[in-house]
Parts: structure tokens; C-alpha cells; sequence
């Protein structure tokens, strides 16, 4: 029973992921000098995820929308995961890493690190 839920939720997973990639979204436009500028601000920004999580797939699609190059992260196993613990504090995807002013913020939950990110990048 077990192997047939984590067949089942690694093939839905797949699912969503080319769905994603047939239905891409559009991309915004900037000039270079914006571009390079937004660039600059994202480099403090890390996406903890999991590649298959419908709700990864989600914040990533954003970050693809807004043109925005973010580091990500994959929190399944290894180091990621126990950083995205320790310091976070809880193992949740997908999870923002914002760095400002030297203070470190854990964005968690889909439509929180949306919200954020086209607050700041719309």
C-alpha cells in the first residue's frame, strides 16, 4: 500500500510537472537596465522545494511570470533539507529565503512567497 501512494503521488507530480510545461506562462518584459537591477535584488532570495510538489510548481511558475532569477533549492534530502530545518524551522516546501540588512526571513506557504514576490518585482 505504501509503494503504490508514493507511485501514485510521484506520477501525479510528473503530471503536473508537464502540464507546467506545456501551458508556460508569459514572461514579463524589462529593459536590461531593469533587468540587471532586479538581478541584483534576487540574489538574496532561495526557493526551498521539492521538484514534483504542485505547490513548488505554483511558486515556480511565478518566478518564471515575474522573470526572476532565483536560486532554488532541493529540500528532499541532504543538506537543503536540514538547513531549510534548522533554520527555518520546520520542513515546508515551498519556502522563500529572504536576506535584507542582515536579517534572514522564511517565507512559507505558495500564495505568501507570491504575494511577496509581486509586491516587490510587479
Amino acid at each position: 500500500m505504501r509503494t503504490f501512494l508514493k507511485l501514485l503521488r510521484e506520477g501525479s507530480g510528473r503530471l503536473i510537472i508537464l502540464i507546467d510545461w506545456i501551458f508556460r506562462p508569459s514572461i514579463i518584459k524589462r529593459s536590461d537596465e531593469d533587468q540587471s537591477k532586479v538581478n541584483q535584488q534576487t540574489k538574496v532570495l532561495k526557493l526551498y522545494q521539492f521538484y514534483a510538489c504542485p505547490f513548488c510548481v505554483k511558486a515556480r511558475r511565478t518566478i518564471k511570470r515575474l522573470n526572476l532569477q532565483i536560486e532554488t533549492r532541493n529540500a528532499q534530502e541532504g543538506e537543503y533539507r536540514k538547513e531549510l530545518e534548522i533554520n527555518g524551522g520546520k520542513i515546508l516546501v515551498p519556502c522563500l529565503k529572504v536576506e535584507y540588512a542582515g536579517e534572514v526571513s522564511w517565507i512559507y506557504e505558495s500564495n505568501d512567497i507570491i504575494k511577496y514576490l509581486e509586491e516587490r518585482f510587479l
